[in-house]
């Protein structure tokens, strides 16, 4: 029997589109019977074309709406997210999408009533949100930012993903053409790196793209940015441990330099391009920093916290696959 709580208001955002396509009216109805039932009163904006998402989420704080609920997938998800920032709103998610890593790395069940019952039941946390300055834009990011070959590949394989399959010739063009660059990195404005690789990856959750696990440590609460540097990997090497750590078999590899920071920058050449949750911002020179607790969130049963991080100029490097 579910417990008796007091009403409570909350604005759902949600996404006819996301994930599948099938019965979108049903997953609406089906969604609103289980707030109901846990006296969550949803005022409903239905998300289109044209619509103005991020105006809709910030009038809504405006009026004292303190719930902000997401049916949709990573990208409804972080349109939302960032009209949220700073305020004292939280986020809910029910995860409709085709990946849904922002809910996977948050332990938010799969299932509507999984996911609605945790609005009342889950743990509220304040998560880290991460920071790019580049050429192209500045953007927030709640999973990653890349810079490099992955950033070149995400547009043709988010395509193919939503079953465009004609994008299989652009992928496999990109791939073909992938060179290392030059690349120098200042962790936290004081360690120098130089090396030669074709992908930086700056973590902020340990899931992206088609639920590829980027090591099972990445905390999106711990004040730092995982970065991994794939140093001295040919591009089958890359792929192929792309591909094993999907599965869940990748094993470790000492090319892959993995290091906890606050700030860092990146210089490249050749000049390789920036990504940020999607959003491609140029080819360069960029900034990367953490905003700690910058974003509250309902998530999942809390896991096991992993040790303190060391500054990144000392002893932070480890290895890891």
């Amino acid at each position: 029997m579910t417990a008796t709580h007091r009403p409570l208001q909350a604005k759902l955002i949600y996404n006819a589109t996301a994930g599948p396509q099938g019965d979108s009216s049903q997953q609406l109805e089906s969604i609103l019977t289980e707030m109901q039932s846990r006296q969550i009163l949803p005022e409903v904006h239905v998300v289109l074309p044209k619509s103005r998402v991020e105006a809709t989420v910030r009038h809504a704080i405006r009026r004292g709406i303190n719930l902000i609920v997401v049916a949709g997938g990573d990208g409804t998800v972080d349109s939302v997210a960032g009209a949220m920032l700073g305020t004292s709103a939280t986020l809910g998610i029910i995860p409709t999408g085709t990946r849904n890593n922002v809910a996977l790395s948050l332990d938010i069940p799969s299932d509507i009533a999984g996911a609605v019952a945790l609005l009342r039941e889950g743990r509220r946390l304040k998560m880290d949100i991460g920071f790019v300055r580049s050429s192209g834009g500045n953007r927030w990011f709640m999973e990653a930012a890349t810079v490099g070959l992955l950033s070149d590949l995400f547009p043709a394989a988010d395509d193919l993903q939503h079953g465009d399959l004609t994008k299989i010739g652009s992928l496999l063009s990109t791939l073909v053409s992938a060179t290392a660059s030059r690349v120098r990195m200042v962790l936290d404005g004081e360690k120098q790196l130089d090396t030669t690789a074709q992908v930086v990856l700056i973590a902020n959750m340990p899931y992206l793209g088609p639920h590829f696990q980027v090591a099972p440590d990445v905390s999106f609460d711990d004040g730092h940015l995982d970065v991994f540097v794939y140093s001295e990997m040919s591009t089958v090497d890359l792929i192929s441990h792309l591909a094993r750590s999907t599965s869940g078999a990748a094993a470790k590899d000492t090319r892959i330099k993995h290091y906890r920071v606050k700030s860092l920058t990146i210089r490249s050449y050749p000049r390789m391009p920036v990504l940020a949750d999607g959003a491609l911002l140029g080819h360069g020179s960029v900034r990367v920093f953490i905003r700690p607790r910058a974003l509250a969130v309902m998530a999942g049963a809390a896991k096991g916290k992993r040790p303190a991080a060391s500054p990144a100029g000392k002893g932070a490097k480890r290895s890891h696959g």
